[in-house]
């Protein structure tokens, strides 16, 4: 039996941990490893979960009957999205399988990947999150000024949190939970002593980017692709984040009014009809910070989730006798599946790119948060009912999701 040349086998590795630790999915990150092995000469048994990547290697000459000569266990954290290092992977890969790169110097490339965030990557990513929630606060939820301000303000410190806990273990443990006391305490405190506020519109909007959308809609995708380890896996990892992230809140509330501070919880004046197109500008610049995109990227960003946007609004607006939201989701959804694959093609760049923040508005995370609240408020009927909704919102993205790739099928599997 021939012994593999172990280069080979270090750089596939290397890329896979990337592909990972980049947010990559399972289906796709399998395809993406099982191709670039064959176009080396490899064949690759490629197992994907959100905390491990087990591949098995074998000469490509052996065909189906061939018996895996070498098999790697990698133990990772999951992943989050980084898509100006996602495309400098790919593009490192598609180099080395052109012959442009020596495999040496490609895994060496991939490795100089891992290099830590610099100070100005990690103050942008705060700014993200401050951004973020004032536009969710403007555009979903429709406060007031003071609401906007307030929330923007919190959305920055849970940034603070979530930077310093990617560097402390266990602070990462309990920082969903952390933000959501944070979130809850200084909204309350703002509201007793300061100015009356809307709490939970504040509260969810601040909290926005680590309720767990996207994990969702990526779990019922991996399920119904066939990935039910990795996608039940991932649901589970939402289902706990949302548990914490309501643990947060309640246990703020309660402490809160034990020590005798209650929030004047008062509608202002809502903002009016017209800020709803500078939030969405602004929503989509603070999404291409947070997804960490290459600034060559972002005017594609920012289009993908303007798009995404109006065609989830409209699509519920001409919904006509079907349910509106569901709809929308689903009309938003094909839209962002079919751009996405239709970028890859003409842009030769993975259709992450528009694909990732394009949904980002679309993914009914909120919905989630809700249900969960609701049931530990006791309110079991409306929690049912707001569980339902969110079933029903995520069915329609993922199908909506599926059928644009029958649209326009993808030719890269990022």
């Amino acid at each position: 039996m021939s012994r593999l040349p172990n280069t080979r086998i270090a750089f596939l590795l290397e890329l896979a941990r990337r592909l990972h630790q980049y947010g990559t999915s399972a289906p796709r990150l399998e395809m993406a490893i099982d191709l670039s092995a064959r176009r080396l000469g490899l064949q690759a048994d490629v197992w994907s979960s959100p905390t491990a990547i087990i591949i098995s290697f074998s000469d490509l000459g052996q065909g189906d009957e061939g018996v895996a000569q070498t098999t790697q266990v990698m133990r990772l954290a999951p992943g989050d999205v980084n898509l100006a290092r996602l495309c400098e992977a790919d593009e490192i890969a598609d180099r080395v399988i052109a012959g442009e790169l020596d495999l040496r110097e490609g895994f060496r490339l991939l490795r100089a990947l891992g290099a830590p965030d610099t100070r100005k990557a990690r103050i942008t990513t705060v700014a993200s999150y401050g951004l973020s929630a004032a536009s969710i606060a403007a555009l979903f939820l429709h406060s007031s000024w003071v609401d906007l301000v307030v929330a923007g303000v919190i959305g920055s410190l849970i940034g603070g949190i979530t930077i310093l806990s990617a560097t402390r273990p266990r602070l990462a443990v309990a920082s969903d939970a952390i933000s959501a006391i944070v979130a809850t305490a200084v909204a309350i405190l703002v509201s007793a002593f300061v100015v009356p506020l809307a709490i939970k519109s504040v509260v969810l909007a601040a909290l926005i980017i680590l309720v767990p959308g996207m994990s969702l809609t990526t779990a019922v995708r991996e399920v119904s692709s066939g990935h039910l380890v990795s996608g039940m896996a991932r649901l589970g990892g939402a289902t706990a984040t949302l548990l914490k992230l309501t643990f947060g809140t309640v246990a703020a509330t309660e402490v809160c009014a034990a020590f005798g501070i209650h929030a004047r919880d008062f509608a202002l004046p809502p903002l009016p009809g017209w800020t709803d197109w500078p939030a969405l500008l602004v929503a989509a610049v603070a999404f291409a910070m947070l997804f960490r995109a290459a600034r060559r990227d972002w005017p594609a960003v920012v289009v993908a989730v303007i798009a995404g946007y109006l065609a989830t609004r409209w699509g519920g607006e001409f919904s006509g006798h079907l349910p509106s939201a569901p709809f929308g989701v689903f009309v938003g959804g094909l839209l962002v599946s079919a751009l996405a694959n239709l970028y890859a093609r003409l842009r030769q760049r993975p259709g992450a790119v528009i694909r990732e923040p394009g949904i980002l508005l679309l993914v009914p995370g909120s919905v989630g948060f809700r249900s969960v609240s609701f049931l530990l408020e006791r309110d079991t009927t409306l929690g049912m009912d707001t569980a339902l909704l969110l079933l029903t919102l995520l069915v329609s993205l993922v199908a909506g999701l599926l059928f644009g790739e029958l649209l326009v099928s993808p030719r890269r599997s990022l």
